[in-house]
C-alpha cells in the first residue's frame, strides 16, 4: 500500500526555519519524483518544489534562495528545508509523489496520483 506521511509542520516565527519530511512507503523512492504543495486557507493548492529520480531539483519563484528540497532514497525519504519563512508560507504542506509515472517533476497538480495527509505551517509573530 502506497503511503505518504509528512512531518515537521508547526508554528514559527518571520524568519524563522522549518524542516519538514515525507516518509515513502509501499514503494522504492528511487525511481520517482517527489514534490512539495501546499494550500492556504481560501487559495488553490500550488506546487511549492519538487525533485526528479535524477536530482533535479525545481522552486516556485515565491520560495526560490529560501527553500531547499532533498531526498534520500536509502531512507525512502523526502525533505524541504525553510528558512526565512514568511507569514505568506502559511499553509498546509503536502507530499506527492510521480508514481506510476516515472522520474520526472513538475510544480503542476496533474500527474501526482498519491498524496499524504498534510502536515500545517503556520509563520507569525
Amino acid at each position: 500500500q502506497v503511503q505518504l506521511v509528512e512531518s515537521g509542520g508547526g508554528l514559527v516565527q518571520p524568519g524563522g526555519s522549518l524542516r519538514l519530511s515525507c516518509a515513502a512507503s509501499g514503494f522504492t523512492l528511487d525511481y520517482y519524483g517527489i514534490a512539495w504543495f501546499r494550500q492556504a486557507p481560501g487559495k488553490q493548492r500550488e506546487g511549492v518544489s519538487c525533485i526528479s529520480s535524477s536530482d533535479d531539483s525545481t522552486y516556485a519563484d515565491s520560495v526560490k534562495g529560501r527553500f531547499t528540497i532533498s531526498r534520500d532514497n536509502a531512507k525512502n525519504m523526502a525533505y524541504l528545508q525553510m528558512n526565512s519563512l514568511k507569514p505568506e508560507d502559511t499553509a498546509l504542506y503536502y507530499c506527492a509523489t510521480t508514481l506510476p509515472y516515472g522520474g520526472d517533476c513538475d510544480l503542476k497538480l496533474h500527474g501526482y496520483n498519491y498524496w499524504g495527509q498534510g502536515t500545517q505551517v503556520a509563520v507569525s509573530s
